[in-house]
């Protein structure tokens, strides 16, 4: 199975963190093996966005950390299409505001991937194949 991770749960697997949940992490683990992990590029920059507003902080530089997450067993960065831009304006109602979570979903969509992510909104949005 294919899965798209959502920025947090990107950063947690990544970070070896306990807020991933175990379920997360086990469809994690299966698709590594498989080389069927997708990060969309967009989560590249909402993580920048939070280190600028210092909202996270890392043990590392910022662009040394990206480079060991992105390069973790099974990950593949996805394209960020014309259309998977144009599709995340295009979005079944209703659907929240955010920009970033627009694309995430776009690209989740586009790829047939399950999204991994904790936020209650892209759980309950009916349109993407969700796991927690």
């Amino acid at each position: 199975m294919r899965i798209l991770l959502d920025t947090h749960a990107w950063i947690w697997w990544a970070a070896e963190d306990k807020r991933l949940s175990k379920r997360a992490a086990t469809l994690i683990s299966r698709a590594t093996s498989d080389g069927a992990i997708l990060l969309s590029p967009i989560s590249i920059w909402e993580l920048a966005k939070k280190v600028e507003k210092q909202q996270l902080v890392f043990d590392r530089p910022l662009r040394q950390w990206i480079e060991r997450a992105t390069q973790l067993p099974g990950v593949a960065l996805a394209e960020l299409t014309p259309e998977i831009l144009i599709d995340s304006c295009d979005l079944p109602q209703p659907f929240h505001g955010d920009p970033a979570d627009q694309i995430i979903v776009a690209t989740a969509r586009h790829h047939q991937a399950t999204l991994v992510t904790k936020d209650s909104k892209l759980l309950d949005y009916g349109h993407v194949t969700t796991a927690w």
